[in-house]
């Protein structure tokens, strides 16, 4: 698979290949600053296009990263029936923005093909119980399901971009037994996990999903993008980095937990952290000291505020891409993995958002591919429980917390990059 990347093209050649055939055309400029109704549904806009075959240009840092999209009727109409604000842009007013994005800390970015997407989510899994799949679905946004049988015999390369649903890959099921020992639905996962693991091979569900993890780096590795929340990133990477030694021993078959296992886990094999203890004691809900926040356990860290770097359009636009956003400054909301502690970072990690010692947002690339990891569960449900009603995001049409998800949904179509020799 090869790794989509984004056009460093000098804005007045973007203009010339774009527009130099018809000199009348318009375009539609749909602002992501407080001015949009609607950013969410701005995005699944925006992804329409491509899905069309049309083009589409991402104005970075230009009110809040906005789109200039094709002035067709069906556009137009799209754009109406989802409430999303846009302004016609004739030849004139074209010219000004670009002289705009010229002169300033901003930059045009080619979007050119839709990203073909897949959510990692287990069979019968509630659609409100992830963020991600609750954004795709609001924002119109399709997209494909795989779960562990299709990661271990298919082709993840099919897929530009996978997101990780809030999965445990250290086979423990999120030591919800400590809490929900005995209730059906945790039963039904537990039973539905083994006859996984038996038909495809696996002794045990914590075996099943190092391999899948495994998988996952190399697909990764191969040129798709990743994105993860919640307990995911922390527990693949665990997963990735344990190797042999079985940090879910205790749970998957009543082993005592080795106490020499963190002298055996072997970082280099994960692709964001380093040096982190693992948390083998069965009765403490943490995986490891990873998250700075510690959710479930008696240490548990408060919640703040996040706030978003800034980063150079022309000089970074990777980093750009993904913080593109109408609010800077963010509250923060818990997850099994809330934060992750930045002195756990590998060397190159870019921290895209971070509260003190603690990121929230993070992105770094592995082989030809790239990931990124976002820490809570819901950021429009700060303290998110299971049975919890589900998230109305008619109610939240310009969240901030969701845009970041989105970002990167478009990031993959963004058009690769053309090197100077």
């Amino acid at each position: 698979m090869k790794r989509p990347y984004l056009a460093a093209t000098a804005l007045a050649a973007v203009l010339l290949a774009c527009h130099v055939s018809d000199a009348r055309a318009q375009l539609l400029l749909v602002p992501m600053d407080r001015t949009q109704a609607n950013h969410l549904k701005a995005y699944g806009l925006t992804y329409s296009v491509l899905e069309q075959g049309g083009r589409a240009e991402w104005l970075l840092n230009f009110q809040g990263g906005a789109f200039l999209l094709p002035d067709t009727e069906g556009t137009r109409r799209r754009a109406a029936l989802m409430g999303v604000s846009y302004s016609p842009v004739g030849p004139a007013d074209e010219a000004r923005i670009r002289g705009t994005v010229a002169s300033s800390n901003m930059e045009a970015v080619i979007l050119e093909k839709a990203t073909k997407v897949a959510i990692y989510t287990p069979p019968n899994s509630t659609p409100w119980d992830d963020a991600v799949t609750m954004a795709l679905d609001y924002a119109e946004i399709p997209y494909e399901t795989i779960w562990d049988p299709e990661v271990v015999e298919g082709d993840l390369s099919d897929y530009e971009w996978i997101h990780l649903h809030h999965e445990d890959f250290t086979g423990q099921y999120s030591k919800f037994y400590i809490t929900y020992a005995g209730a059906p639905w945790l039963e039904e996962e537990v039973a539905r996990n083994e006859e996984v693991a038996r038909e495809l091979g696996f002794a045990n569900v914590p075996e099943l999903k190092k391999a899948v993890a495994l998988r996952i780096r190399d697909y990764v590795d191969g040129g798709g993008f990743l994105f993860a929340m919640c307990s995911a990133p922390e527990t693949l990477e665990v997963a990735l980095a344990a190797g042999a030694v079985d940090v879910a021993a205790a749970y998957s078959d009543g082993t005592p937990p080795d106490p020499d296992a963190n002298s055996k886990v072997d970082w280099s094999r994960a692709m964001a952290f380093d040096g982190a203890e693992v948390q083998v004691a069965p009765s403490i809900n943490a995986f490891s000291d990873i998250d700075g926040h510690q959710v479930n356990t008696p240490w548990r860290k408060n919640l703040g505020a996040f706030t978003l770097f800034d980063f150079s359009a022309k000089f970074d636009p990777v980093p750009a891409m993904l913080t593109q956003n109408h609010e800077s400054v963010l509250p923060d909301f818990y997850g099994l993995t809330t934060s992750f502690r930045v002195d756990r970072l590998k060397p190159g990690v870019v921290q895209l958002a971070n509260e003190g010692a603690w990121a929230k947002y993070i992105h770094g690339n592995l082989g030809e591919g790239t990931w990124t990891y976002y820490g809570g569960h819901d950021p429009e449900d700060p303290e998110h429980q299971i049975g919890d009603p589900p998230t109305d995001l008619e109610l939240h049409p310009n969240s901030p917390g969701y845009r970041l998800i989105l970002n990167n949904v478009l990031f993959p179509a963004a058009k690769k990059k053309t090197l100077k020799t």
